[in-house]
Parts: C-alpha cells; sequence; structure tokens
C-alpha cells in the first residue's frame, strides 16, 4: 500500500475497543489500517484469518484460491455460503468481507499460490498467512518470504490437530527447516471440524495482528500444537537448519 493514512472518525468509532488494548492503542490501529496482506487460500483456515483480520481493519488482503463453491466447503469455509455454490470461492470471500468491512480493499485472486505467480503477488503484500494444504504452494510462498524478506505464518490443522509457527526471515528458520521435504501422507482432503481450524485461525490472525503493529511477542523460533480432543498444547523449539537451500545465505 503507497502512503501513509491517519484513522477516520468512524474507523476511532469502530475500532475503540481494541485501540484501548495496551501496547496497541491508535498506532497500532493505524499501523494495522496500512498493511496488506496475503491470505493463500480462503477455506477453512483462511477464511478465518481473513474475516478476523477485515474484522481489526487491516487495510488490504490479496485472497488467492482456485475453484467454485462446493456443498463439502460449508462445514468449515466461513466466507462461503449456500447460495454460492457453483461460483468462484475468491468471488463470495470478497463478496463477504465487505459487507463485514466496506473499507476494506479486497484483491481476489482465483488462483492458487504457484512458483509462476507467487513472487508477483507476495511483493504486493507486507505479510503472508500461508493456510494453503499443499507443499507445492507453502514451499513457493516461503521462498518469496525469504527472497523478499516478508514474515510467514504457518498454520494448519488435521482432525481435532492444529499447529502455528511465525517465520521471519533473517531472525529465524523458515518452513524449509521444518519441512526439509515434502510430507508424502499430507493429503489435499483430510478430516477436520470448522471449529478446529477457526481455532488455530483466530490464532494466525492474531500473529499477523501483533507482526503488523508491534504488539507483544511473536511466535517465533516455535512451534505451537495443540489437541481439542483433550485440549493439551505444547510447543516444540525449530532450529534453522544451517544446509537449508532456502534461507542459508540469510543472515541472523
Amino acid at each position: 500500500m503507497s502512503g501513509f493514512s491517519p484513522l477516520t472518525d468512524e474507523e476511532r468509532a469502530v475500532y475503540e475497543w481494541q485501540i484501548w488494548v495496551p501496547g496497541f492503542g491508535e498506532l497500532g490501529q493505524e499501523k494495522l489500517k496500512n498493511s496488506s496482506v496475503l491470505v493463500s487460500r480462503c477455506g477453512g483456515l483462511g477464511s478465518v484469518v481473513a474475516y478476523e483480520l477485515a474484522a481489526a481493519g487491516v487495510g488490504k488482503l490479496v485472497i488467492a484460491h482456485a475453484g467454485n463453491v462446493k456443498p463439502s466447503d460449508l462445514n468449515r469455509q466461513l466466507l462461503m455460503t449456500h447460495d454460492w455454490l457453483g461460483k468462484p470461492r475468491v468471488e463470495s470471500a470478497e463478496r463477504r468481507l465487505k459487507e463485514l468491512n466496506p473499507r476494506l480493499e479486497v484483491e481476489a485472486i482465483p488462483e492458487n499460490i504457484s512458483e509462476k505467480n507467487a513472487e508477483e503477488i507476495v511483493d504486493q503484500v507486507d505479510l503472508i498467512v500461508d493456510c494453503a494444504p499443499l507443499f507445492p504452494e507453502r514451499y513457493a510462498m516461503n521462498q518469496q518470504s525469504v527472497i523478499q524478506n516478508k514474515p510467514l505464518i504457518e498454520c494448519a490443522m488435521y482432525d481435532l490437530e492444529a499447529q502455528l509457527t511465525t517465520f521471519v526471515p533473517g531472525q529465524t528458520g523458515c518452513l524449509a527447516c521444518l519441512y526439509p521435504d515434502d510430507p508424502p501422507a499430507w493429503k489435499r482432503e483430510f478430516p477436520v471440524f470448522g471449529a478446529v481450524s477457526g481455532t488455530v485461525g483466530c490464532m494466525a490472525a492474531m500473529e499477523a495482528i501483533k507482526l503488523l503493529s508491534g504488539l507483544g511477542q511473536p511466535l517465533t523460533n516455535q512451534l505451537l500444537m495443540f489437541d481439542l480432543r483433550d485440549m493439551t498444547f505444547r510447543r516444540n523449539r525449530i532450529l534453522r537448519r544451517s544446509e537449508c537451500s532456502v534461507c542459508k545465505k540469510i543472515d541472523v
């Protein structure tokens, strides 16, 4: 986004309660307004991430997701509606986001991220939230995150389990440090409840808000994992691999 726009009186009224948060304030809200975020896929994870960021007052969202709304999307993809079955997902996402926040700038791209388009799309934003299920797409974003020096928030879920971490080029490792090779067991379709993807989606949105505004401590160098079957949470340290083919040339 070009230039810097201060808050309007309307925006102060809308975001009043979060402006009260210690350490955030009006300056934090202005930073969100002048920030842009890529949300890769607007499915179970991405729908919630995008919706929370729109509600929080992020100025621009770039949504990238190919395909049309299917009946099986409706249990978890909260930006999709029954009347939009058979129509493009990104159009439903844009419509719903604008209903929530008419001030929001949305670029709806009816494509999935790939090596061919990742550079151009990532170039438009300040931060990436990776909600894609498959690793070729995730690796493409990770590479551009490192090349373009832009933070990447990684989130994923399976069944009642989920995980979350934040990569900041020059300060942490990257996705290729955590997963040097495409995990063969990782599939596009898998068991999941919408409440699980919604939980980790809200947490990923909060990570984005923290990074963009300077609030709190981001989840760097750690992988947060949780299982909602028994509400257990744990963290594992993520070590940067010196031989990583993606981020080894970045100075810490």
